[in-house]
């Protein structure tokens, strides 16, 4: 098992440290500046002009939807193993993955639409994607059920003739707050009386479907992600073709193991990279700082927090890394075990490490002046987001009494 960098994943990670020094950490001040002066004028809900600008020089560059492996609609695009390490160089800077059109729900939706949809589909709808020209969201979780249960769902796709008729009410919707949001895709219940498992599909549902009403962004700690958001969103007797349907009725659950496994790898990754940017300014903090006489960094309880940092940090990585493996080698279906355990692990990390962060940082921790507090709201979210952690913890524990009960039959 050998997870060194090709020399060209040695020279890409270079070269995208290089763009970042150039391009990406230079504009975070005038990245939230620009926010900010958005939010006071009355409409946070706008495209970043900066964001635009860096997006067409990292596309000239090359660096454009390098996530999407095997794929004849975006021949750069790597493998999960090569991709992984530059998505943690991207996770650096929260707003970051973006510029280089590698940013979620996009990545996702175009992984379904790149595996699953028609070549029409893929036409009116991947295309635009993949040149950055619409955005996109994945409308799945609802706020009237356990989402952590998918089989829960209860929003309908109803046959009616030559259309869908889409009722049902969605939440936590990310990236449908963007104005060049144009398509959702969208899981929900064609068949209450088939197997639970065989019961959901997703339907492409263009944004500007009439039925549509986007209630309110849902903050995460009282962000609103703006321009992206987290919408909360009512469909309400929407009308789709048929030919929107992905795959076929019933395959919904089949699809979003597809979708989901890639993703979490890209949020995993990306959090190793936001607990990096938090041991970084735990360090300059304090040896920076003096409290009772002498520097913080001579007090015993950050040796012990810096080299704990240290040692989660790398022990996520490599789990990550062999699952970027694993996926590459035998499908997202053999690696669920991995995957699994990244979600967990990954994500718990980067709170551990920002929260030790804060604590550095005292008062201005938790306040604007530093980019720890968004930081924390998106990795703690992300203990939710894509299946919580006691999902994932069962589905670990599953496959190891699975494996338990096989050598015991074999015993006998």
């Amino acid at each position: 098992m050998d997870f060194s960098y090709s020399p060209r994943v040695d020279t890409l990670r270079r070269e995208l440290g290089e763009f970042f020094q150039q391009f990406i950490y230079p504009n975070e001040r005038a990245h939230a500046q620009e926010a900010q002066a958005a939010r006071a004028a009355g409409n946070p809900w706008q495209p970043s002009t900066l964001v635009e600008s860096l997006k067409r020089e990292a596309r000239e560059r090359g660096w454009w939807n390098l996530f999407l492996p095997r794929s004849a609609h975006a021949p750069q695009g790597l493998s999960n193993l090569e991709y992984a390490p530059l998505c943690e160089i991207m996770g650096r800077v929260l707003w970051a993955s973006e510029v280089f059109n590698c940013s979620a729900p996009d990545t996702g939706n175009m992984e379904v639409l790149e595996r699953y949809g028609t070549p029409q589909q893929q036409e009116r709808w991947l295309q635009p994607l993949l040149a950055g020209e619409i955005r996109s969201a994945f409308l799945m979780t609802e706020p009237d059920v356990a989402s952590s249960d998918a089989t829960n769902i209860q929003c309908s796709i109803r046959r009616d003739g030559d259309h869908y008729v889409v009722n049902g009410r969605k939440w936590f919707s990310s990236g449908a707050g963007d104005p060049r949001c144009a398509v959702y895709i969208v899981m929900g219940k064609t068949d209450p009386d088939a197997p639970s498992h065989r019961q959901q599909s997703m339907l492409i549902v263009p944004a500007a479907t009439p039925g549509i009403r986007v209630l309110r962004p849902v903050t995460v700690f009282g962000y609103d992600d703006a321009p992206h958001g987290h919408m909360d969103i009512e469909l309400k007797d929407v009308r789709v073709p048929v030919q929107n349907m992905l795959l076929g009725e019933g395959r919904g659950f089949e699809i979003a193991q597809g979708r989901l496994g890639p993703g979490r790898i890209h949020h995993c990754m990306r959090s190793i990279g936001l607990a990096e940017v938090a041991l970084e300014l735990l360090c300059r903090r304090i040896s920076t700082r003096v409290a009772f006489g002498r520097p913080i960094a001579e007090f015993s309880i950050w040796h012990e927090r810096i080299a704990e940092a240290r040692c989660q940090i790398e022990q996520a990585r490599l789990l990550t890394l062999k699952a970027a493996d694993a996926m590459d080698k035998f499908g997202n279906k053999a690696a669920r075990a991995e995957i699994a355990m990244i979600k967990v692990v990954a994500p718990n990390v980067a709170v551990q490490v920002i929260d030790w962060a804060i604590q550095a940082h005292g008062g201005a921790g938790v306040s604007g002046d530093f980019p720890l507090a968004a930081a924390y709201a998106g990795a703690r979210s992300l203990r939710l987001a894509d299946g919580p952690d006691e999902v994932h913890r069962a589905t670990i524990a599953k496959l190891e009494l699975a494996k338990y009960a096989a050598r015991l039959e074999a015993a006998h």
